[in-house]
């Protein structure tokens, strides 16, 4: 079963508004003031299983949380930052708690904050890409790249020098394991849900998984596709069938497979309010309002309740 990798220039221009709206709620995602640059933070890295350390992000803004996987033959950096900078922070973190000079990449989604980073990577590291993340790549990431850096000189700084993307060594369709020597990873492309081409990787020995934005810990989730819940739903039905212990999503605090059921319950909820105030009449610009301050109240603990206003748009288009 594979994702179609042509899509029509319709989707393609609702992709390029979902992307444009989620940029500017990641750019906006902390207080108002001039932002610390978005750059992964030196000397943090966490060892949180046998195989598998954390660069955590701090829930600083536009930073993910960067994964290192350790094999006794090669290494994989999962999601390796915005910009140069941040990639020359991952790799020495990566030469902290790795010898191993054979690398790989892998990322959750082409966002600029998940892919920018491996700038910095030596030209014989090993990028692996799902064939529909790559198409992402291709037809939005330099326009991702353009709309973060308008928001801030500090942001354009950071991605100062980022004018094309790295070549794959390989490209997969729906899934791939990776040996690393006695670690074996498993990476599936689930999306389309927070975008197209959503990969999680997981880490069998260890049970640890990197679900991306698909499940985050006290933080509403975005759409920046022009999809459906119901697939991110099917998505996290995968998640849980994969059983991790341990969850490090693409922002926010590691956390565990309840994140997965919160993020369930959450997106059934919004999709049936929806379906309610639709079959009253009321458009979309109507219930927006309404359903985010429902929901902000409903989830006192999440961050960024104005993602609220893109799950109602997704669920808006896929309901009759």
């Amino acid at each position: 079963m594979g994702n179609p990798i042509s899509k029509p220039s319709a989707t393609i221009r609702a992709a390029l508004v979902a992307l444009c709206a989620a940029a500017s709620l990641h750019a906006h995602a902390q207080a108002p003031g001039e932002i610390a640059p978005p750059v992964v933070k030196e000397g943090a890295t966490v060892k949180i299983s046998d195989h598998v350390y954390v660069i955590p992000d701090g829930k600083a803004a536009m930073v993910p949380n960067v994964g290192i996987i350790v094999g006794t033959r090669a290494t994989l950096v999962v999601d390796p930052g915005m910009g140069v900078a941040s990639g020359q922070v991952v790799l020495r973190e990566v030469a902290r708690v790795s010898r191993n000079t054979e690398l790989y990449i892998v990322n959750t989604h082409f966002h600029s904050e998940h892919t920018t980073g491996e700038a910095a990577f030596p030209a014989d590291t090993r990028i692996v890409r799902a064939k529909v993340q790559q198409q992402e790549l291709e037809e939005l990431g330099l326009k991702h790249v353009s709309t973060f850096a308008s928001r801030s000189p500090v942001i354009a700084g950071v991605l100062s020098g980022i004018t094309s993307f790295r070549t794959p060594t390989e490209i997969f369709d729906r899934e791939k394991t990776l040996d690393l020597g006695g670690v074996r990873v498993r990476l599936m492309m689930l999306g389309p849900g927070h975008t197209r081409g959503d990969t999680v990787i997981y880490v069998e020995g260890d049970r640890v998984m990197f679900p991306g934005d698909l499940a985050m810990k006290d933080l509403f989730p975005v759409f920046s596709t022009a999809y459906s819940s119901r697939s991110w739903l099917a998505s996290l039905d995968e998640l849980d069938r994969l059983g991790a212990a341990k969850l490090v999503p693409a922002h926010y605090p590691i956390t565990d497979a309840s994140t997965i059921e919160a993020y369930r319950g959450y997106l059934k909820a919004v999709q049936g309010r929806v379906g309610e105030l639709k079959r009253e009449g009321k458009s979309v610009d109507e219930a927006t309002p309404l359903l985010r301050a429902e929901f902000a109240k409903k989830y006192p603990g999440w961050a960024q309740p104005a993602r609220v206003d893109t799950a109602v748009a997704a669920i808006y288009r896929e309901l009759p």
